[in-house]
This record gives C-alpha cells, sequence and structure tokens, in this order.
C-alpha cells in the first residue's frame, strides 16, 4: 500500500474529503435553521403556514444592554396587527385592505413589532427627543427654522403649526417634526423625511391630506418616543403615500 493509504481502497485524503461534505451539510443545516429565526412560520393569509425546511428552531435568548431578554423566535408574539382579506384564492395571493386603509397596517403601511421603550444611546439615555429639552441642540443658523411655520397636506389645506423639533442626539439628525393641529385639540409627530422644508414658505407634507393628520398615532410620553410607536408612526404616513388620496392606487397612464 501507498503511504496515507489505510487500506486497499480507502486513504487519510479520502477520509478528509468524507469529513470536510459533513461539515459543509451540517454548516449549510445551520445556516438555514438560524434563518428561520426571523420570519418563520409564514402565515399564507390563512390558508395555512408554512414552516420550510428546515424546522423553525427552538428559541434562543438575546441579553439585551437595557437587561432586557428577547427570545427569537418569540413563542410569544401573537398574531399580525393588521387588518386585511386576500384578493384571491390561491396561497401566497395578495391581500388588500379592509376597512381604513390608513391603519390597515398592510402595504406601505405595514409596521414591526418592535419593543415599546425608546432607543438609547451608549449611555443609556433617549436618543431621540424634542429641542426643548435639548438646550445643547439647535438649528443651524444657515438653515431655516421651521418651528412657527405652518403646515400643509398633499391637499394644499392647513394642518397644524409647527411648534418643536425632534432631534437624534447619536446621528445628529432631526428625526421628527412636532404639529400642533389647526383645531388646537392636540399635538402629533410628522417624520423628518416625510416633509418639504423651504425658507418663508409653509411646510409640506405630501403623504397626508389635512384631514389625516388628526389620525396620527398618538405616543405615550411628549418628551421620548419608544421603537413601537415610531414603526406605527411611520407607517401612517408610508400609507398615505398610496391610500390619502384614491387616484394614488390607480395607474398613472
Amino acid at each position: 500500500m501507498q503511504t496515507g493509504a489505510i487500506t486497499s481502497y480507502i486513504d487519510v485524503a479520502q477520509l478528509v474529503l468524507y469529513a470536510f461534505w459533513i461539515f459543509f451539510f451540517g454548516l449549510v443545516y445551520y445556516l438555514l435553521r438560524e434563518n428561520h429565526r426571523e420570519g418563520y412560520p409564514l402565515d399564507s393569509g390563512g390558508r395555512g403556514v408554512i414552516e420550510g425546511w428546515p424546522p423553525v428552531p427552538s428559541p434562543k435568548e438575546f441579553l439585551k444592554p437595557n437587561g432586557h431578554v428577547a427570545l427569537s423566535p418569540n413563542p410569544n408574539e401573537g398574531a399580525q396587527h393588521f387588518s386585511a382579506e386576500p384578493v384571491h384564492a390561491w396561497s401566497g395571493g395578495p391581500i388588500q385592505p379592509v376597512g381604513d386603509p390608513m391603519t390597515a397596517g398592510v402595504g406601505p403601511g405595514a409596521w414591526a413589532d418592535r419593543e415599546d421603550v425608546a432607543e438609547v444611546d451608549y449611555l443609556g439615555n433617549a436618543r431621540i427627543r424634542p429641542l426643548s429639552v435639548m438646550p445643547d441642540f439647535g438649528v443651524s443658523g444657515k438653515d431655516f427654522d421651521p418651528r412657527g411655520a405652518e403646515i400643509i397636506g398633499g391637499d394644499g389645506e392647513v394642518a397644524g403649526v409647527v411648534t418643536d423639533l425632534w432631534v437624534d442626539s447619536s446621528d445628529m439628525l432631526f428625526r421628527y417634526i412636532q404639529v400642533r393641529l389647526s383645531d388646537g385639540s392636540r399635538e402629533v409627530l410628522v417624520p423628518f423625511n416625510f416633509a418639504r422644508i423651504r425658507r418663508d414658505k409653509p411646510v409640506e407634507v405630501w403623504a397626508l391630506h389635512a384631514k389625516h393628520f388628526a389620525g396620527v398615532p398618538a405616543i405615550k410620553s411628549t418628551d421620548t418616543i419608544t421603537m413601537l410607536e415610531e414603526e406605527k408612526l411611520v407607517a401612517y404616513f408610508g400609507a398615505g403615500l398610496l391610500y390619502a388620496d384614491e387616484k394614488r392606487a390607480e395607474p398613472l397612464f
């Protein structure tokens, strides 16, 4: 027998090759299984649950900086919060909102079940807060300060007046515009990226019409916002891009 041969039919190189194949198969299986920690099992709209292969793994604990323990996948999660029905009978068919499409939680208005706590910086402080409680931050003298300006919707009607700006102290970016509604009933937040700010002109929010500002999701605190509240808030404006005006859901031509 030659060097490295164990028998006349098996040698060390052959065993190493077989070991590599077993290792590689195990690695692929592990990665596919870990990939099933989010989004699975898949609810196909009331027509069955799709688990896929390999099966969903058992929950794993993740210790977060705030001391909370998160499970992935989380067996305690309930059904998704949306109101929709399938358009067609086959599995995987599209769904359409039922009731008010602005709050149905589908399409551009879909949101994820994030933790109902504020996102914090490396010091443990809430990242996003209004300028009124953050004296070390302000609007650059080179930019237009929209506080005090009117805010109008996509229909050109006045929805309210800008009263404050919310800043992300970690990324040094403005995240939200605080608006007092025209009827004075309450104040709401507008995601900064949905607003068009021009010097000495009203702030424009094309996503919503003025009447829709009354339905903007509320937040519990006056100076912090939770990650779940952010999801619902941005989802409402996202839904407005398609559902605020019936014409937006139709073909352009």
